[in-house]
């Protein structure tokens, strides 16, 4: 996206900067507590709220915002802005295996670190996110295949009049 001009904005981002702004370590617990606790303070939108100054900055036509975990994240982003959801799936086992190739000091050290991790964000809603997508990718075989499902998806959505 960034590519082709389309800024991108990544929830995970949200909370590194606020844990920042706390000074806590960039750690798996660290972040997903942090995670929560935003959530909790500040409503299930919470991490939405925070991008909307972010897009109100950014320039041209669309915006991407990656990682979102909640309807209510959606939502709050829908009542300024016209919103089509994506769902990129993979399958448990690709997801554990790319999270240990990032090498992110906040990947999971083991299945059972993983487990809790997909846990915690089944609790604030993702799979509800992803059931009502607007749209789905499949996301199990390599970047390349992703790259070209994504764009022909995108083409689609950017330019509903050429696809019909």
């Amino acid at each position: 996206m960034k590519a082709r001009g389309i800024p991108v904005f990544v929830s995970g981002d949200i909370i590194r900067a606020e844990a920042r702004k706390r000074k806590l370590k960039f750690t798996r617990r660290n972040l997903g507590q942090l995670m929560l606790q935003i959530r909790k303070e500040e409503g299930m939108g919470a991490v939405a709220k925070r991008l909307v100054p972010l897009v109100e900055n950014a320039r041209g036509e669309f915006v991407v915002y990656e990682g979102a975990r909640s309807v209510e994240e959606v939502d709050e982003l829908r009542r300024k802005y016209n919103i089509v959801t994506i769902a990129i799936h993979a399958s448990r086992q690709a997801r554990f295996h790319r999270l240990q190739r990032r090498r992110r000091s906040d990947r999971p050290r083991s299945w059972a670190d993983f487990a809790e991790r997909d846990n915690r964000e089944l609790g604030v809603g993702i799979a509800n996110l992803i059931a009502l997508a607007d749209r789905t990718v499949e996301n199990e075989d390599s970047k390349d295949d992703l790259k070209r499902r994504t764009r022909r998806l995108l083409q689609v959505v950017l330019n509903p009049k050429k696809s019909s």
